[in-house]
Parts: structure tokens; C-alpha cells; sequence
């Protein structure tokens, strides 16, 4: 198959010495330590600007399919993921950027990585895709057991390209298994390893806790930096990642989507610690307030602002996702403006910044309402956790509940359950963690219909369909 040619010329025009490892983290990429994941639909390019404004050192592109971007008919395709006409993808304000790609062939995969090597700072294989998209694909973590076949792909673009490659990957249910995956991802070439504490098996509801010790001894058994990747939800987090796993920088998906200010540390050292609490309380509280959070609707409107002010196209579906997960504290109290949004089906942004100001206004009465309290005494804590919860005006920490046990449901509530097309369930996979753009399209579409952006927001009590990062 022969090259697309883009990208090797924008190679030659601007000639880099190739450089690997650490001297490519600090001399390249700045020695960056708040790191924004791969996120289908998500990490666009109007979002890698609003993380960058707020603290994020390095953000990589959503995951691109090596086999659709190096096809004979993907012009739209490649327009639509990772966009070379206007000029700014990969430009002066989207660096130090890292391109992902999926793939289990090593030709389309370095056909496609010649194609935008003179655009990225490096380019990197998606090795943790769990859903069964990839299964079926055979892409992600669901190649992990074909350590042949991963080694060749990675020394391929080692071997070729002019920036460095990098991966990221699961860990394996053992801490040996882990660490030997680890040392050939580094032998194959790898400049950068992005270790996601969690195995393939835990996804969705059944997520869990990453891992924090298997990335330490993945850390301690390799010579090149390592990308630490889960359990971050607060600003405090990552400090404490990086402490307990040793890593060199901290990569987020959800805790960036939902607060995007996470890597901004609180610009106030005062806490008063109110007699009322309990010590575990005051802790978490304390532990909240570290981080900055701004309210969630002026976020919404930044980012609106970013999309209308670029050239590149922004897609519906991904300007719709974020304004649900960004404003989803109010979302689960002003459910007309919820539902105003998840019904929008016009080709202009106006209709996005009408819901938002209107959001806006409601959020001011309401802080205003608040009056002079300090933002500690607005906080609470979530009785099942135990996690701070702070007031519902402020872009701030989701996490998914655990799933109710599952009861024999009533005679009707039975009978409506079979009416439910079983492609329901897809969707939740679909938009989970980890597919590509156009496969998460058609999984919506198997929904809803034609119209993709029906799909509604992140979980809030009663929804019926959970919707998360689509993380890789």
C-alpha cells in the first residue's frame, strides 16, 4: 500500500534530530506531569485548548483507526479525525501533542503514522481498548496475548518513523506478567510507556480500582518514563500517584472530562475545619479543596467559544458530550435544561450557548442564594463512599455507582425489558472506554437511530443508560 505523503514532506521541511526516552521527555515534550488521555470524540482539538489553558503539559488526539486512515476511500475519514486542510491539528497551540492509533497490522500502521509524523511529537499504539469492538477488531488490549505481533508494530515505527513511538497498555492479572509485557514494549522501542492500572476484564460498571502497585513495578523495571493512568479524580490524586507509583507524570480521562481545572491546585491554603465534622470528613474535605474548580457553565461557554473561534470542525456528538459531563452536577437538578439539550438536533452551536447561559443565570441565583459561605461548609460527603461532593455549580468529580443488585422485575417492568432492543446494552460499552469514533457512532446509531447525538449525558439518578469517557 502506498504512503499518504503529508507527512513525510512536513517531516523534511522541519528536520528534528530523533531523540528517545528521557531526552525526548524533557527536551521535547517539556518534562510534563499532567498528561490528558486519549479519548474518543473527546479529546478533540477544542478540548486539548481548554485543558492546555487549565494546567494539562501534554494531550494526545482521540484513538485513530490506522486501517480506516490509511484506506484507499478515507479522505472523510482523515478530514474528520484528524483534520490537515485548516492547518491547525498538530499546530503551534496543540503542542506537545501525541497521536494514537489503533491497529493490528504493521504496514497500515506505519502508512498512517508517515502520513502525520511531521504533526505530532510522537505517535502512539493503543495496546488498552477492552470493549468488544476491539475484540472484534482485534485491536487493544485484545492483542496482548500476540506479543510477536505487538513487538513488530511498535519496532516498525521505531524502526521508520522520525519522532519516537510510545504505548499504552493494561496491566495483566499478575505482577509478573505485567512487568515482562512492560520490558518487550520497551525492547520493541517504545520511547514512552502509559501503564493503565487496570486489566482488560475491568470496564464499565465492573471498572474497579487501578492498580497503583503493578504501575510502581512496571516503573521500577523500565528505563524509559512511564505515564501512570487511573484512579484520578481530584487534584490530590495525582500527587499521591505519583508518590506511590513513582511514575513520571499523571494521565487523565474522566477526572479532566468532568473538572477540566484538575491539574490546577487551589489558589487558597485556608480550611476551617468546622467542630461539626468528623475527622475522616474534615480530611476529605481538606483533601477536595487542594484542587481549583471553577463553575461548570462558564467552562461550558469557554469551550463553546474555542469551538466557534477555530477552523476545524468540531463534531456535534463530541460538543454534546462534553457539555453533559461538564454541567452534569445541575444537569440532575434542572432537568428541563437537560432534556432542552439531549433534544437538539440543529447543525449550529447557538443552540448549545443558549442552553448554557441559561444555566449560567440559574447557577448565580443559586450561588447567590449561598450568600457568603465559605466553600468548605457547602461541601458534603456522599454517605456510600465517603467522597466530597461540592456544590452543584461547580465542575467537579463523577464517579459511577456500583450496580444495584439485580431483582426479578415485576410483570410489566419484565415485559418492557423484553421490548428493549438488545443493542442498548452495546452502547454503554460503545462509549465506555475505548473505541474509535466511527465505531462508537454506530453503536448510538443502533440506539437512536440515525441521529447520534440523542444519546443523553453522564449517569445521574434514574438514567437509563450510562454514558462515560471513551477512554484508550
Amino acid at each position: 500500500m502506498p504512503a499518504l505523503t503529508s507527512g513525510p514532506s512536513a517531516a523534511q521541511n522541519t528536520p528534528r534530530r530523533k531523540l528517545g526516552g528521557y531526552d525526548f521527555y524533557r527536551e521535547v515534550l517539556g518534562s510534563p506531569k499532567y498528561v490528558v488521555a486519549p479519548m474518543v470524540d473527546q479529546s478533540e482539538l477544542a478540548w486539548r485548548k481548554l485543558s492546555r489553558r487549565y494546567g494539562a503539559q501534554l494531550v494526545y488526539t482521540p484513538m485513530i483507526n490506522a486501517k480506516m486512515y490509511a484506506g484507499d476511500k478515507s479522505k472523510a475519514y482523515r478530514e474528520t479525525n484528524f483534520n490537515l486542510t485548516q492547518g491547525e491539528e498538530g499546530g503551534p497551540e496543540d503542542r506537545p501533542l501525541i497521536i494514537q492509533f489503533c491497529a493490528n497490522d504493521p504496514d497500515q500502521l506505519l502508512t498512517s503514522a508517515l502520513a502525520l509524523q511531521g504533526h505530532c511529537d510522537a505517535v502512539d499504539i493503543n495496546l488498552g481498548c477492552p470493549q468488544d469492538i476491539a475484540k472484534k477488531g482485534r485491536y487493544g488490549c485484545w492483542l496482548q496475548d500476540n506479543w510477536d505481533l505487538i513487538y513488530k508494530m511498535i519496532n516498525t515505527l521505531h524502526e521508520n518513523l522520525s519522532v519516537p513511538v510510545t504505548a499504552k497498555f493494561r496491566v495483566f492479572p499478575t505482577v509478573e506478567k505485567t512487568v515482562e509485557y512492560a520490558k518487550m514494549l520497551e525492547r520493541a522501542g517504545a520511547q514512552i510507556l502509559t501503564c493503565h492500572g487496570r486489566t482488560r476484564e475491568q470496564r464499565g460498571h465492573n471498572s474497579g480500582l487501578a492498580d497503583w502497585a503493578k504501575i510502581r513495578a512496571v516503573k521500577e523495571a523500565v528505563s524509559v518514563p512511564v505515564f501512570a493512568n487511573g484512579n484520578v479524580m481530584f487534584h490530590s490524586d495525582i500527587e499521591r500517584c505519583l508518590r506511590e507509583t513513582g511514575c513520571d507524570a499523571v494521565m487523565s480521562a474522566e477526572g479532566n472530562l468532568y473538572n477540566p481545572t484538575i491539574f490546577l491546585p487551589s489558589s487558597s491554603s485556608s480550611f476551617l475545619h468546622s467542630p461539626s465534622l468528623s475527622a475522616s470528613d474534615a480530611d476529605a474535605i481538606a483533601t477536595a479543596l487542594s484542587g481549583t474548580y471553577r463553575p461548570h457553565a462558564d467552562l461550558a461557554l469557554e469551550y463553546l467559544d474555542i469551538v466557534t473561534s477555530q477552523k476545524t470542525r468540531t463534531s456535534f456528538s463530541a460538543i454534546k458530550g462534553h457539555l453533559f459531563k461538564l454541567m452534569r452536577p445541575a444537569l440532575a437538578r434542572e432537568r428541563d435544561l437537560r432534556e432542552k439539550m439531549g433534544r437538539i438536533r440543529s447543525s449550529t452551536v447557538e443552540d448549545y450557548v443558549e442552553v448554557v447561559k441559561e444555566m449560567k443565570a440559574r447557577m448565580e441565583r443559586d450561588m447567590a442564594a449561598a450568600g457568603d459561605a465559605p466553600l468548605e461548609q457547602l461541601v458534603t460527603i456522599e454517605p456510600t463512599t465517603g467522597l466530597p461532593v461540592l456544590p452543584h455549580w461547580l465542575a467537579q468529580p463523577y464517579w459511577r455507582p456500583l450496580p444495584k443488585p439485580k431483582e426479578a422485575p415485576p410483570e410489566a417492568a419484565a415485559v418492557e425489558q423484553e421490548a428493549t432492543p438488545a443493542s442498548k446494552r452495546r452502547i454503554e460499552e460503545a462509549v465506555s472506554e475505548g473505541e474509535g469514533v466511527e465505531e462508537s457512532k454506530k453503536a448510538r446509531k443502533d440506539v437512536v437511530g440515525s441521529t447520534a447525538s440523542a444519546i443523553p449525558g453522564p449517569v445521574v439518578a434514574g438514567d437509563p443508560l450510562p454514558v462515560t469517557a471513551v477512554v484508550t
